[in-house]
């Protein structure tokens, strides 16, 4: 029978697993048929299934080195275990890349594609070892020593390869491509992500060491899918009446990053804008310079401009959203399912924007404050052309897919469509067929991301 929504898969293992106590192994097995699960880079689960781990005599050597383990924790290490266990494996490498997005000041594209980047290898990595766990079952510690004490719930699936070190492997490999100069500060973090749960007593060595590496291969691929090496605009900018006037655009190579469900960049390119000289294009410099501003309005626009950390786009409140719902619903100890839906939401806020940027750079529309040099913007104007939004783009198809990950939250997340869109109008900086356009764009992109959703295998 197919359920409605991702929330509502895998509740009854995660409720059943929950009564049999804080530190108990729980009832069912979570996700066994998610290493079949469609992945975005990888050809499938399979391409990368680790090898077979290590024999009988080999895992009592390793349970007696996580019992001696066990017996030595202190205050120190109940706090790394702690710190690593919450929420779902993925959510403390999204934590990371906030902190590092917002102290390297990333640019809104930047931004996009980073925390895509990240989840998208996540979910990747998750899928694969999900059919490493199934395919060798091999029993976690507490299951073939019951006497052994455990600091965490035992997850209710086989131990190897453990899948906090698969997504530490990924994110630290994902991170330190995206900065460098911080590498070693992410392996370290990724050798503590899976040292704590050998300390936690739900891992064998072997299951951290396997997941390390898958995630880093996993990483490696998608990393490589997404390069931008090579990728490079070289003009010239058209002339014209009506036409957006400057010099290096900004964005303009990105119409040709690599996509996820877009099958061209142009594949929901819109109907021109009104032309330069029409009555409805007159109407619209109208309203942008005839809009009433208040300090609401003002404020909203501000907001979405440069968000709650001082950077415009929602790639923050995306990860933000996600991770709390998750927690909400009880999937969060759910880790294919949580990696999921962080994919699913930022592939579609990535993709949506590449759909919109193919729109700017095949019109160059010239900016409201062109049109009429006395309008006043409450955030500077953009350089790059002003149809379509890319604000309404970007925040229309990520709200799409919220709603369908988290159907309860889906008029709000349409509310926050709504607003970011509006918000532009506000500011001064786009006219209303670009918000208009943009919105359509980015429920032609959700639509997409939802059917995948329904074809990936975990609906």
């Amino acid at each position: 029978m197919r359920m409605r929504s991702p929330i509502v898969l895998g509740i009854v293992s995660l409720v059943l697993g929950a009564v049999a106590g804080p530190l108990s192994v729980a009832a069912q097995p979570i996700e066994p048929g998610a290493g079949g699960w469609r992945t975005w880079v990888l050809a499938g689960g399979k391409e990368l299934r680790v090898p077979a781990p290590p024999d009988a005599q080999a895992t009592a050597a390793e349970l007696r080195q996580v019992k001696a383990l066990a017996a030595q924790r202190d205050a120190r290490a109940i706090e790394r275990i702690r710190y690593w266990d919450a929420g779902s494996p993925a959510y403390r490498w999204n934590e990371i890349l906030t902190d590092a997005g917002v102290s390297n000041f990333l640019t809104t594209p930047a931004g996009f594609r980073s925390f895509t980047m990240l989840n998208v290898a996540l979910h990747d990595a998750m899928v694969a070892a999900w059919d490493s766990k199934y395919a060798h079952n091999r029993r976690r510690p507490v299951e073939t020593d019951s006497e052994l004490t455990t600091a965490v719930l035992t997850p209710a699936s086989p131990s190897y390869p453990c899948e906090h070190s698969v997504a530490a492997g990924a994110a630290a490999a994902v991170l330190a491509h995206l900065f460098p100069k911080d590498a070693s500060r992410f392996a370290e973090a990724a050798e503590d992500a899976a040292r704590s749960r050998v300390l936690a007593g739900v891992a064998y060595p072997t299951d951290t060491k396997a997941g390390l590496e898958l995630g880093r291969a996993a990483a490696a691929r998608v990393i490589d899918a997404m390069k931008t090496d090579g990728i490079k605009w070289t003009g010239p900018v058209p002339e014209g009446p009506g036409l957006w006037k400057g010099t290096d655009p900004g964005g303009v190579d990105q119409v040709r990053w690599k996509r996820f469900v877009l099958t061209s960049a142009d594949q929901f390119r819109p109907p021109p804008p009104p032309a330069f000289d029409s009555a409805a294009r007159a109407a619209e410099v109208a309203e942008i310079k005839n809009f009433k501003r208040t300090p609401v309005t003002n404020a909203k626009a501000t907001y979405w401009q440069f968000g709650q950390y001082g950077q415009a786009g929602l790639h923050y409140r995306i990860s933000d959203e996600v991770g709390r719902r998750l927690a909400e619903s009880g999937l969060d100890r759910n880790a294919p399912r949580a990696t999921r839906a962080y994919a699913l939401a930022h592939v579609a806020h990535y993709d949506s924007y590449i759909a919109s940027q193919d729109a700017k750079f095949h019109y160059w529309t010239a900016r409201p404050v062109t049109f009429d040099p006395t309008i006043t913007t409450v955030v500077p104007s953009p350089n790059f052309p002003t149809y379509v939004s890319n604000a309404a783009s970007v925040s229309m198809a990520p709200a799409l897919v919220l709603g369908h990950l988290f159907p309860r939250e889906a008029p709000r997340y349409l509310e926050w469509a709504k607003e970011f869109g509006e918000s532009r109008i506000w500011a001064g900086i786009h006219f209303r067929s670009d918000v208009e356009a943009g919105w359509e764009i980015g429920r032609k992109v959700g639509a997409l991301v939802i059917e995948h959703a329904k074809r990936d295998g975990a609906e």
